[in-house]
């Protein structure tokens, strides 16, 4: 199966990612490891050692069943065949990244099962929560962000993971040194291959905006609003949740709307008294961005049957009211 084919079926391996966002994926993918690494060994990660393991044997094995039972469905062979190790490892980078910012941004005690089910809900919903984009089926509910919003729901004990474990062991300096390498290494990430510098900067902008305002209307500190945009937290969503290639829109002013949508929701949350806004904004944002989808297809779709429609009663019409002619193609002069 080297040259992408399937030899039982006969039709072509789809490609999975383009080479640049499969290059971002896997910056992305060493990044989330490499700071995990650092995080359980030098940070102050309060979760067990093992369950990094955990998540990404789970993430592994429902991703893969996913896309086999996906397959024999559409009569072609799964994805993660045809290009051999390679090919599994590529093919499994979104879920490595899926598994490792669940375990490391959820805190539920010593219940791995909740973590678990976590898991399987952000790597399930990208075979359900499917939007049509460019005539291609494609998941619009940010994976891992999603998971954590469920768990909130479901089980109120659960909580984010409390901010201090990503500088819990270290001292006064590197407590701006980690969030500083993050914010360099995400920035350059970002504008280098997923081209989301946009989201980011209309993320950031209304961000300002919406704690500037609930200071003035709601009576919030505004300093105290503006101060968790310096911790490590903050920064990580910033540069690595918001701005996932694949779920968020491409074009440069949908970038903005997006990032200073999920602004506004977050702000509407927080000044409602609501925990955890960032990730129900992020939900709902992904959630109205997928309905827009459907809508955007429903109606060119409708408008295209239309104008065939349209066009077939033209031609009637034409064929009704066209002069007779004769065999030799002369007009027929009646009475």
């Amino acid at each position: 199966m080297s040259n992408g084919t399937s030899p039982t079926i006969g039709k072509p391996i789809p490609a999975r990612h383009n080479p640049t966002i499969i290059k971002a994926l896997r910056n992305f993918a060493i990044s989330i490891s490499v700071f995990n690494i650092f995080g359980y060994t030098v940070l102050g990660f309060e979760q067990p050692w093992s369950w990094p393991f955990v998540a990404l044997f789970t993430a592994y094995a429902f991703e893969m069943v996913l896309e086999a039972v996906s397959a024999r469905v559409e009569a072609r062979a799964p994805r993660f065949t045809g290009n051999g190790v390679r090919g599994v490892v590529e093919f499994l980078y979104p879920s490595h990244i899926t598994a490792l910012a669940m375990n490391m941004l959820i805190y539920v005690n010593d219940r791995v099962y909740v973590m678990i089910f976590g898991v399987l809900v952000a790597v399930g919903a990208k075979w359900v929560l499917r939007a049509p984009v460019r005539g291609k089926l494609r998941h619009f509910m940010n994976p891992s962000n999603f998971g954590i919003a469920v768990i909130l729901i479901l089980f109120p004990w659960a909580s984010i993971a409390p901010p201090y474990e990503f500088t819990e062991r270290v001292g006064t300096t590197v407590d701006w040194i980690v969030p500083g390498l993050v914010l360099i290494g995400g920035t350059m990430l970002n504008a280098k291959l997923t081209g989301r510098m946009w989201l980011i900067a209309g993320w950031l902008s209304v961000y300002v905006v919406q704690a500037v305002f609930r200071g003035l209307v709601l009576d919030t500190s505004i300093p105290a609003a503006l101060i968790m945009m310096t911790g490590v937290a903050f920064v990580l969503y910033t540069n690595y949740m918001v701005t996932d290639p694949g779920t968020s829109p491409s074009a440069p002013g949908s970038q903005f709307a997006f990032g200073g949508g999920i602004a506004v929701v977050y702000g509407f949350f927080t000044g409602a008294g609501i925990a955890y806004g960032l990730f129900f904004a992020t939900a709902v944002v992904c959630a109205i961005r997928g309905g827009f989808l459907w809508a955007l297809y429903i109606s060119d779709k409708a408008r295209a049957q239309r104008a065939v429609l349209d066009g077939a009663r033209s031609g009637d019409a034409t064929a009704g009211t066209a002069d007779p002619t004769d065999s030799a193609g002369k007009k027929v002069v009646t009475a």
